[in-house]
């Protein structure tokens, strides 16, 4: 049995930030989840699609990380779909530049045929109907993960409705839970979402960590302070791409294990902004990795004494 599918873009972008800017770079969903997702050495397939104007040595850097890039499909007289934005000073307000759909509008994901048994689905951010006809082809994953955003919510509400109720768990910020719920309290928005269909609810809140809820349980993770971050794009996804790549390589879906993939996917996300785009998740090490980890232990462990 294979063991992770990421469904999502693999694109071009261009980023302004109070550090710099960047002229087309590597960039999309399924790019941070798939070099985030390989920190585990998880068996995984990228399903995507991009133009005859993507080079072929980035799709070599996937495969170099252990990446199956035989889902993505290669249109040769279409363009890759191209994102450009710019941030503000505070790094999480950002203005999109533009928007350049290409090959991505007519995009009908074909999931290879020896990953159709995979344990973990990643559907990363797209539009649900195509995340629905991913599932389709899908015989029975253990678990399902979907990310999501506000343009969903307000534009096809209905098909996102009917996604989210084949799912396990929803990632989503703060701010979208609370418009696709509207609910205030995270408490109660996780709830609405669970009747939903999602037995997991992730509530990212960007530098402040991220919360879990399963039932009557929550658990919170932290954001590792940093004391620079150069470019916020791509956190949320490679955030996603640890959590899934960890339990996919545990095969452990039990929500204690879940706790542990939160800390690997914030642990990552970490690194994810201190260069511009991938840069950072291209040259990071597993020794890294792990000392980064034992500071996200410290920043939480504490004794409780009572007097």
């Amino acid at each position: 049995m294979s063991q992770l599918v990421i469904v999502g873009t693999v694109a071009f972008d261009a980023i302004e930030t109070p550090f710099g800017k960047t002229d087309k770079i590597l960039g999309g969903a399924a790019t941070y989840i798939g070099l985030s997702a390989a920190q585990y050495h998880a068996d995984g397939a990228l399903v995507s699609v991009v133009g005859g104007d993507f080079p072929s040595e980035y799709l070599e850097l996937l495969v170099s990380r252990g990446m199956d890039t035989s889902g993505i499909e290669i249109i040769k007289e279409g363009k890759t779909f191209f994102w450009a934005g710019k941030y503000h000073n505070d790094m999480n307000t950002r203005d999109t530049l533009a928007t350049e759909l290409n090959v991505l509008a007519d995009f009908n994901p074909v999931v290879p045929e020896n990953y159709r048994d995979a344990a973990v689905v990643l559907l990363g951010n797209l539009h649900p109907a195509v995340q629905s006809s991913v599932l389709d082809q899908m015989a029975e994953p253990k678990l399902v993960i979907l990310d999501t955003m506000n343009f969903w919510m307000e534009h096809t509400w209905d098909a996102l409705v009917a996604v989210m109720n084949r799912v396990d768990v929803i990632s989503i910020n703060d701010e979208e839970a609370r418009q696709l719920t509207g609910e205030y309290s995270l408490v109660r928005a996780a709830q609405k979402i669970q009747e939903m269909g999602p037995k997991y609810v992730i509530i990212k809140k960007g530098e402040h960590g991220a919360l879990l809820f399963h039932k009557d349980e929550v658990f919170f993770a932290p954001a590792l302070p940093l004391e620079e971050v150069f470019d916020p794009t791509g956190a949320g996804d490679t955030f996603a791409g640890g959590f899934a790549g960890f339990l996919a390589q545990t095969q452990d879906y039990s929500f204690d294990n879940m706790k542990k993939a939160i800390v690997h996917g914030s642990a990552l996300a970490s690194f994810c902004v201190e260069k511009f785009g991938t840069e950072r998740l291209q040259s990071l090490t597993r020794q890294e990795l792990y000392g980064r980890l034992q500071q996200f232990k410290q920043l939480t462990q504490f004794d409780i004494e009572l007097h």
